[in-house]
């Protein structure tokens, strides 16, 4: 009895262990179609998002390529080959700076290859531009924006790459667009000044016509007194005559006044000569790369294209440094920014000037070579800038003038010329009522 009791005993602790061991594998078997359910989830997730990635890689605007630690090329997408015009397969496994026209040497003129390492160091911009070279070697500007990343616990660099050829012929457009804007407003003051000498010219040419109908009778005579000498047949009342006419031409006179008004003409013509050089050496469209000019021969011609801005407000000194060496310079836009502080510096002038009787104001402009730098100071007598609007005076439409006075555009182009075209700085100190100086440098090298 007692035997049967203890078998009874173990067969329902068995059947115990076995409800227990068919629940828990219930549970493991739910968790593991659980599991598997998220799994599968996960995994078309994935796919999705690398679908999604892949195609956005294989889509965007942007050339997108991987480099590797050693500074070799790993992946590049549809957008790199068309804008480096080589297949993906010519481009893996090549350096990454067989595409650039070698940065380095912008500031390292014996570096022979551009490391990834050396485009992120901390010493340059992480996101500049440079050019690109294609397969057949042309250059073309482009935007390089490079970052590190890790990639199969692997280290290495992904580059975003914009072409900017399009973007550059666009903005020489419009700095030409803005050059021709400025011409057209100042076109009425330009007429002007031709139009001044050129009157000159014309009277001065009237009076010489005059002159010399009035001395034709004169000249008949001489003639006919000249050959009586030589036929020895002369006689008082030609003499005579030939003074008469003399005295009736007031032939001093005109032996005094001719000469003048002949260099008066030259004048009035060498001044309307000056005038259209300047013009011509203003608006030329820029060109594409830096040429060396002459700092102050620019000033110069930008100073008599806009003198119908200053000349009834102010007087012009300028005091150039004369061993003032050759600048790089974008030319036209150069010529841009000088003029639009030269007709600021009127402006700020005018508006302390109450009527014409007023003395008038000075604008004071400036050269001389500090370090490797090329300095000009335009200075003028006006009212100064306000200190509520000095900390915005290089923002876009920022203006202080009267309603179609100014857009506000004028110094925010001035700050991209010097500032962003030029590697230049631009810096202003104004005193209340006493006046402005803008004082602009440029690399000389």
């Amino acid at each position: 009895m007692q035997h049967i009791e203890v078998i009874e005993r173990r067969l329902t602790r068995e059947q115990s262990a076995r409800s227990q061991a068919e629940l828990l594998l219930e549970e493991k078997s739910r968790a593991v179609y659980d599991a598997n359910s998220e799994l599968k989830a996960l995994t078309e997730c994935l796919r999705e998002q690398g679908e999604r990635t892949h195609a956005i890689v294989a889509n965007a605007a942007e050339g997108i390529i991987t480099i590797s630690n050693a500074g070799y090329i790993d992946s590049v997408n549809p957008a790199a080959e068309r804008m480096f015009a080589m297949a993906a397969d010519e481009m893996v496994g090549k350096r990454a700076d067989s595409l650039f026209a070698n940065p380095c040497r912008e500031t390292s003129p014996d570096a022979t290859i551009c490391t990834p390492q050396w485009l992120i160091s901390s010493k340059r911009e992480a996101d500049r531009e440079i050019l690109g070279r294609r397969s057949d070697g042309t250059e073309f500007p482009m935007e390089l924006i490079i970052s590190e990343v890790t990639i199969n616990n692997r280290h290495a660099y992904m580059s975003l790459v914009r072409d900017l050829t399009r973007r550059k012929q666009l903005e020489a457009q419009l700095a030409h667009a803005q050059r021709m804007e400025s011409v057209g407003q100042l076109a009425a003051g330009i007429a002007h000044e031709i139009n001044t000498p050129i009157q000159y010219v014309g009277d001065n040419t009237r009076f010489l016509n005059n002159a010399f109908h009035d001395l034709e009778d004169y000249f008949e005579s001489v003639d006919q007194l000249i050959q009586a000498c030589e036929d020895n047949n002369l006689c008082s009342s030609l003499v005579k005559r030939t003074k008469a006419l003399m005295e009736e031409s007031d032939l001093e006179y005109l032996r005094e006044e001719i000469p003048l008004a002949i260099q008066h003409s030259l004048d009035g013509a060498e001044r309307v000569a000056t005038i259209v050089r300047a013009m011509k050496e203003f608006s030329h469209p820029g060109i594409r790369e830096k040429a060396a000019i002459d700092l102050n021969h620019a000033i110069q011609s930008t100073v008599t294209v806009s003198r119908n801005e200053w000349k009834y407000v102010s007087e012009v000194e300028m005091q150039f440094a004369n061993d003032l060496p050759l600048v790089p310079c974008y030319a036209g836009d150069l010529n841009q920014a000088l003029l639009n502080m030269i007709v600021n510096a009127a402006h700020a002038i005018e508006s302390t000037r109450d009527d014409e009787t007023q003395p008038l104001g000075t604008i004071t402009i400036s050269t001389k070579q500090v370090d490797n730098w090329a300095e000009i100071r335009i200075s003028d007598t006006g009212s100064g800038i306000p200190l509520d609007a000095q900390s915005k005076i290089f923002d876009p439409f920022f203006t202080t003038k009267a309603v179609g006075k100014g857009t506000g555009q004028g110094l925010a182009i001035t700050y991209s010329v010097i500032v962003e075209k030029h590697g230049g700085t631009i810096s202003f100190e104004t005193e209340q009522n006493a006046g402005t100086t803008f004082i602009v440098r440029l690399p000389i090298e």
